[in-house]
């Protein structure tokens, strides 16, 4: 659970370095820091989904996916 904990402060603090960087505003830094962090976890939970689809098709025809 740490390691889930620092990746989420990492992402959330690039996340607004990056806005801020590009912007110069604090507001949309940390608005772009809470905002898509949150959609890309949304976006990752339906990416595993699908890969786990795709391995489980995979496996039953006798492939391998990396």
């Amino acid at each position: 659970m740490t390691k889930t904990l620092t990746f989420a402060l990492m992402h959330f603090a690039i996340a607004f370095s990056v806005a801020y960087l590009m912007t110069g505003s604090v507001v949309v830094g940390g608005a772009v820091a809470l905002v898509e962090p949150a959609i890309n976890t949304v976006a990752f939970f339906f990416h595993e989904k699908i890969w786990s689809r795709i391995q489980s098709r995979d496996e039953e025809q006798g492939g391998l996916t990396a």
